[in-house]
């Protein structure tokens, strides 16, 4: 399934599903992919998660915290600013409406 409209939507999508698994706790990068690769449709690279973090931070939507690592390079952790999850809160609601005001256009019947 790697139509262009599914890619579109996923990409639309991501952002909610970054700020989703984060309202769960601080995490680092590779672990956020692996919470998005259990869920077989939301299944992202690291090149694409990473873009999108570095967004969310410069919209000071997430902080970092720097953890020092025994095997390799400091570990970057990411987590919810207060504004992240005003923006997690708000994009919960629209969701919401979103998937009911769907749920409504399929259940009309054609006149």
């Amino acid at each position: 399934m790697n139509d262009s409209w599914t890619t579109q939507w996923r990409k639309g999508l991501l952002e909610y599903c970054l700020l989703l698994v984060l309202s769960r706790g601080e995490s680092y990068g590779y672990e956020i992919v692996q919470a998005l690769q259990q869920v077989e449709a939301l299944a992202v690279s690291e090149s694409t998660v990473y873009p999108i973090l570095t967004r969310l931070r410069a919209s000071k939507l997430l902080k970092v915290r720097d953890v020092p690592s025994d095997a390799g390079p400091p570990r970057r952790y990411y987590a919810l600013t207060a504004l992240g999850r005003i923006r997690l809160a708000e994009m919960q609601a629209y969701w919401k409406l979103l998937s009911e005001s769907v749920e409504q256009l399929k259940e009309k019947k054609a006149n």
